[in-house]
């Protein structure tokens, strides 16, 4: 596992446009799957994340609000798409457009969530660096975790606003190719 130590290299990873990055958590985020993709991107060992929280991949440039609105999003049983930057265990980064969804049972409950992540576009990318530069400069303002948590949150929203558009209408402006 990625000891405290490891700082980010600079160095960006890349997987291909026809590979899909999969991870299955509990409730909790902790890793109960993980694929052959996941595993050579992230340069992790299989006992290495299995019954680790899904964090262990979190790039320390990736702004908490991202993860907050991902969190409320799923818990309340709905997917979201977001495009994240991971941390493999060696310090290189690599950016994913992520798609994360409740799992539920045969009776409809919440057992856990499933996360497919595919590879961005450059341009999808450039644009959304350039939110998540100021949401994390919000956050960097602020004392504490939830106050950096509801400033990141004012500076998104205050994005979302400068284009008259919800998150989600968003994230499908930014996205080539997309038919929403």
């Amino acid at each position: 596992m990625r000891q405290a130590s490891v700082r980010p290299t600079g160095v960006e990873r890349r997987f291909g446009a026809d590979e899909l990055i999969v991870t299955k958590t509990d409730l909790k985020g902790v890793i109960t799957y993980a694929n052959d993709v996941f595993l050579r991107v992230s340069e992790f060992h299989e006992d290495e994340v299995i019954g680790k929280p899904h964090n262990v991949i979190r790039h320390p440039m990736m702004p908490r609000t991202l993860f907050k609105l991902l969190w409320d999003t799923i818990q309340a049983r709905r997917e979201i798409f977001a495009y994240a930057m991971n941390m493999a265990s060696n310090g290189d980064h690599y950016w994913v457009l992520a798609h994360a969804t409740p799992s539920f049972d045969g009776a409809g409950r919440v057992v856990g969530y499933h996360s497919s992540r595919r590879l961005p576009t450059p341009s999808a990318v450039a644009t959304v660096k350039q939110i998540y530069d100021r949401i994390r400069t919000a956050e960097q303002a602020a004392t504490s975790t939830s106050a950096a948590i509801a400033a990141g949150t004012e500076a998104l929203n205050r994005e979302l606003a400068a284009h008259g558009q919800s998150y989600d209408e968003y994230f499908w402006s930014i996205t080539p190719g997309s038919t929403r």
